[in-house]
């Protein structure tokens, strides 16, 4: 474990990122350091970042080196702790192995992810809702900050679409497993006759990116709408336009928020998920495929399918790009989604990273 464990730390390269820390510090502290709001935001939120996961590193170092004392005493009593310990921290060092792996230009950073119902009417958008809450889940286990950034309600039930923003280390990195067609088999709680339902839903992962991002997008290339935030049921929570809707002219791409309290915040964030949109289809654009992956984006039917959620007749999650799956279908719609993301990730480790 000694050896093994001088190998990890030599990979992480603890002293450098100690002295990129420094770096980043030593230029927050200039009296200047504000005159640029934008580029100083980037800066501390990449210190922070850093500065955790030095931290976390260094309590890791703490518990290894505790456990190897435990393990020097050789107390037989001790052994059921040691080993408990030693496979806690296994798992830790795997599971910071595998993050080393999401080496991708935006992997490390934010994600927005979007959920849109397709073929199958309310049950879709019932299914949807049901995305939703199995993702928030996912996320709250991983103590990722979310925040709902704009929905459109169901006409009878659940969502047409949402739009969630997803701020935290590697969550673009981890949710882009998610990108494509979900499609749910089971007895519809709307059909009078109890028959079995097809629904499907798309998802969308997108990195968040600044505005320093080689996207430009020209003032005459968008047009700009302004209306009243809805609630639940349609309700008007908001007596002031605050709402906005940016449509991209050139690509038909439209980016709407309605969660901010200000008009300017909505914008701001509308033309974050807009530039995002506009570097996917780049990054598409540039690998050549972007037929193929316009066409997984917008057929949310039958056979296009990257998971299927099964509820009846039997119960099972299957992830079609790998094959992967989990009997205990209600625990992943309950958030427990790592060994399906993991699986896919694996698999595609190198040939996606870039995305």
């Amino acid at each position: 474990m000694r050896q093994k464990s001088k190998i990890y730390w030599c990979g992480f390269d603890l002293a450098g990122r100690e002295e990129k820390l420094k770096e980043y510090q030593k230029e927050s502290e200039d009296p200047n350091f504000w005159d640029n709001p934008q580029h100083a935001q980037k800066v501390m939120k990449s210190l922070s970042r850093l500065q955790d996961s030095i931290e976390s590193w260094h309590k890791l170092q703490n518990r290894l080196n505790d456990a190897l004392e435990l393990a020097d005493f050789g107390d037989d009593s001790l052994l059921g702790e040691l080993e408990a310990e030693t496979k806690a921290i296994v798992a830790d060092v795997e599971r910071r192995e595998f993050r080393s792996m999401l080496s991708g230009e935006f992997d490390k950073g934010d994600a927005i992810l979007a959920i849109h119902a397709g073929a199958g009417g309310t049950d879709s958008q019932d299914w949807a809702e049901m995305l939703r809450r199995m993702y928030l889940r996912w996320m709250e286990k991983h103590s990722y900050e979310t925040e709902i950034i704009d929905t459109t309600p169901g006409e009878e039930a659940g969502v047409k679409s949402v739009t969630i923003s997803v701020s935290g280390r590697y969550a673009y990195g981890y949710l882009r497993a998610e990108k494509g067609v979900h499609r749910l088999v089971r007895i519809s709680p709307f059909d009078s006759n109890s028959r079995r339902h097809t629904s499907f839903a798309l998802v969308e992962v997108l990195p968040q990116v600044d505005d320093d991002t080689d996207i430009e997008i020209n003032p005459n290339d968008i047009n700009i709408d302004t209306f009243k935030a809805g609630g639940a049921g349609g309700q008007s929570v908001q007596k002031n336009d605050t709402a906005v809707r940016i449509t991209h002219l050139p690509t038909g791409i439209v980016a709407s928020c309605q969660n901010e309290r200000s008009q300017a915040q909505n914008r701001e964030m509308a033309m974050k998920v807009l530039r995002a949109r506009l570097l996917e289809i780049k990054a598409q654009e540039k690998a050549e495929k972007i037929d193929e992956l316009r066409g997984e984006y917008t057929k949310a039917e039958w056979g296009s399918q990257i998971r299927s959620y099964v509820l009846h007749p039997y119960k099972m999650v299957k992830d079609h790009r790998t094959n992967h799956e989990v009997g205990n279908a209600e625990g992943v719609l309950d958030g427990d989604l790592d060994s399906l993301i993991e699986a896919y990730l694996r698999a595609n480790m190198g040939g996606e990273n870039s995305s």
